[in-house]
């Protein structure tokens, strides 16, 4: 409830106090150049670090892991995107804060070990297990499928404990 209180009023009253401040300090059109230098700089990093996430996530799935890092960090990426687009002092030095990838992956790190956070994943019949996070997308798949000769496949793993072995036939 609090929270919601300050994001929806405290947030933007605190952000133009700063603007007016800012803009009685360096004057207005100083001002709304620096506005426009934060947010051009701000997409110039949106830019390039989503081309560099798209690239690793198009990496690891070429080599058959699950690219769940790579999906955080674009989530993360849209929403400093998103803050971006307001004008205001606070919401661009988050918005590059989260843009920076040292800071993002901290961010990310910590809040995936936060006891707050939990992974669903879907089980068979669509039942829905918590989980954790590198069992459920980061483990990457260490298995070879081999022909068992009855038209069926059989995963075969390693010995780690976040790989389930399993089979499956190809129907056509």
């Amino acid at each position: 409830m609090r929270l919601g209180f300050f994001l929806l009023v405290l947030f933007p009253i605190t952000e133009l106090m700063i603007l007016i401040k800012v803009g009685g300090l360096i004057g207005v059109i100083p001002t709304v150049g620096l506005i426009l230098f934060t947010a051009s700089m701000g997409l110039f990093l949106l830019r390039q670090e989503g081309f560099s996430i798209l690239m690793r996530a198009r990496q690891r799935m070429n080599s058959g892991e699950i690219p769940a890092m790579e999906m955080m960090e674009g989530l993360v990426i849209a929403f400093c995107g998103a803050l971006l687009l307001a004008p205001g002092f606070i919401t661009d030095c988050i918005a590059l804060c989260g843009l920076i990838a040292p800071i993002r992956r901290k961010v990310i790190k910590r809040m995936i070990s936060s006891p707050r956070f939990k992974v669903y994943t879907s089980g068979g019949m669509g039942a829905r297990s918590p989980a954790s996070f590198g069992a459920s997308f980061g483990a990457g798949f260490d298995s070879t499928t081999e022909n068992n000769g009855f038209g069926e496949n059989t995963i075969r793993q390693s010995q780690r404990k976040d790989v389930i072995d399993g089979e499956y036939r190809r129907e056509e």
